[in-house]
């Protein structure tokens, strides 16, 4: 494509837009097959390594062609949207608190749809097409925003954007403008770094920029199979999701950052949620994935975590694990069971 003012002056208002709307770094790529992550999706898939996990492994063609969203695109735009908050919130919960991974604290994808149909709007005034894609598994954001000069490819598998690190969550706008696409990948920020790979509770990357949804507890959560055994003490009290690479990346590391909005979600009641009728959970929690967008998913999860965070003499959680121990459904009386062993061993002093 050769660039022309007109190309030049369409593309810095269209990113100009994104930018002013809150997007934290904004680029521009061709409508070229979206390399490596094509070949890294089937090979992984191939291996197991994808667990049940759907998303953008389903069809591999299909999310990496830019042509499956617009058959006419010419470029495909990326946006990043900045998620770090400070958890401000007290947690004074009435009993044992799941903790929720910063993403899902609020729907970040509301804002990052808003600032990418900005952009869009920009296109269609000109007269071109514009298609907004976030979170719909339609295309492999990360690809984009990495090959759009967004960021470099960490070795936890997520994009860090500079200054910014990991914290962001990525879209696209897909279009048939003819626009500048960026010729200037970002270097590589991590060097010999490793911590990720060691910070992992579970061992889940297995090299850089491979993870193994087998065990990683942030799809652990969310996936509809039981939680592995050998990976349940590992859970702590995460709820839904796992921020640790994030946390021990030094270019992801932040102290200063907005307050939590106060609707944030940053830790759930166990109890509350193990008592909750199934309306009442999806409508409070129904925006996070939830598996068949059945309660039980979570119920799971949460006795687990109950098992371990409990104070192992709380009559209160022994009587609902024991409520839940009984439960036809089999899922979540295994889970019940191993968590009233789990707090019979943290009474007795034992380590899993």
């Amino acid at each position: 494509m050769d660039p022309s003012p007109a190309n030049d002056e369409l593309t810095n208002a269209v990113l100009a837009a994104g930018r002013k709307a809150g997007l934290v770094a904004v680029g521009v790529t061709t409508n070229d097959i979206l390399e490596p992550a094509r070949t890294a999706l089937k090979a992984r898939k191939e291996a197991g390594m994808a667990s049940t996990m759907a998303f953008t492994y389903r069809n591999p063609d299909r999310s990496t062609d830019p042509r499956s969203s617009l058959p006419s695109v010419e470029t495909v735009i990326a946006g990043a949207w900045d998620y770090r908050r400070l958890d401000t919130n007290s947690h004074e919960q009435a009993g044992p608190t799941g903790r929720v991974a910063r993403y899902s604290w609020v729907d970040h994808y509301d804002d990052l749809r808003s600032a990418l149909g900005e952009m869009g709007a920009v296109l269609k005034a000109a007269g071109y097409r514009a298609v907004v894609k976030a979170d719909d598994n339609a295309i492999v954001d990360r690809n984009v925003a990495w090959r759009a000069g967004l960021g470099w490819y960490g070795k936890n598998a997520n994009l860090l954007v500079p200054g910014v690190g990991s914290w962001v969550v990525l879209g696209s706008v897909v279009t048939d403008a003819p626009l500048v696409p960026n010729q200037t990948p970002v270097a590589d920020g991590c060097g010999p770094c490793r911590r990720c790979l060691d910070g992992c509770p579970t061992n889940a990357i297995v090299g850089p920029g491979m993870v193994d949804a087998r065990r990683c507890l942030a799809w652990l959560v969310q996936g509809p199979d039981p939680i592995p055994v050998e990976f349940r003490a590992a859970l702590g009290d995460r709820l839904y999701g796992c921020d640790d690479c994030q946390d021990v990346c030094p270019p992801a590391k932040f102290t200063a950052a907005p307050a939590a909005e106060p609707e944030s979600e940053t830790g759930v009641d166990l109890l509350w949620l193990l008592d909750a009728p199934d309306g009442e959970i999806l409508e409070r929690l129904g925006r996070w994935y939830i598996a068949d967008r059945n309660p039980n998913v979570i119920r799971r999860t949460a006795l687990v975590v109950l098992g371990n965070t409990a104070d192992p003499a709380s009559a209160q959680a022994r009587t609902v694990l024991r409520r839940f121990a009984a439960d036809s459904d089999p899922q979540l009386s295994d889970h019940a069971r191993w968590a009233l062993d789990r707090l019979d061993e943290r009474r007795a002093g034992i380590s899993k």
